[in-house]
């Protein structure tokens, strides 16, 4: 993996603490609407490799039981979100996990770790309460509420089975590492609430890596 020892670490240890109180337990917002077609293969990357199917999780039964339902790829590890981690009388605890357990209007639901397939990352899925937002009204929501977020770029998609929502890529650049990256999310509402899928990463290119999973996810979304 081609990431500067020093770079690694920093990278590392921030995961680290999203990740343990997540499984312990987003500047500009341009419009540019995207033809199904052409929004895939902007998505997807250039030279990007389809990714092998792993398992499927949302159903009743699987990892995470979700409005939604999808396939994750080979060796990735699907986990539920604890939102209710332990805290204590640690103030400073229970707030610092209620920021990363909420995300503008939706809650994290469950991740979906990379490392066993060898990289540095997750696919997240937040839900939310019902209510009369439409996906792209969701998923700026949720971009805005992620400091360090700019030139979002929103689109919106449709599956081969019908599926519709928002997508967005945009820039993150975190203050305590000092690094920006590129991350994206899609949105879908169901009748159980809207659905926001979130891939992050170390860094840009640990991304780019995992798009092939992502893509996978949003090729076979179903709505509950």
């Amino acid at each position: 993996m081609r990431v500067r020892a020093g770079r690694m670490r920093r990278g590392v240890a921030g995961a680290a603490l999203l990740g343990a109180v997540l499984t312990g337990c987003s500047g500009g917002s341009g419009e540019e609407p995207v033809s199904r077609a052409s929004a895939s293969a902007e998505a997807s990357g250039a030279g990007s490799a389809a990714a092998r199917r792993g398992g499927s999780i949302g159903a009743a039964g699987s990892a995470c039981e979700l409005p939604v339902t999808f396939d994750t790829a080979a060796s990735w590890k699907p986990k539920a979100v604890d939102t209710e981690p332990a805290g204590g009388d640690d103030e400073l605890a229970r707030e610092l996990a209620d920021a990363l357990l909420h995300q503008g209007p939706v809650t994290a639901a469950c991740e979906i770790d990379a490392k066993p397939a060898g990289n540095i990352g997750f696919l997240r899925v937040w839900t939310g309460e019902p209510g009369d937002a439409d996906a792209r009204t969701v998923l700026k929501e949720f971009v805005a509420a992620e400091k360090g977020a700019e030139q979002a770029k929103y689109r919106t998609f449709e599956t081969a089975d019908g599926v519709t929502g928002a997508e967005v890529t945009y820039r993150y650049t975190s203050e305590a590492l000092d690094e920006t990256k590129e991350e994206r999310a899609l949105a879908v509402t169901t009748r159980r609430g809207p659905v926001v899928l979130h891939l992050g990463g170390l860094d840009t290119e640990e991304h780019r890596a995992m798009l092939p999973a992502y893509e996978l996810a949003k090729r076979t979304l179903r709505v509950g």
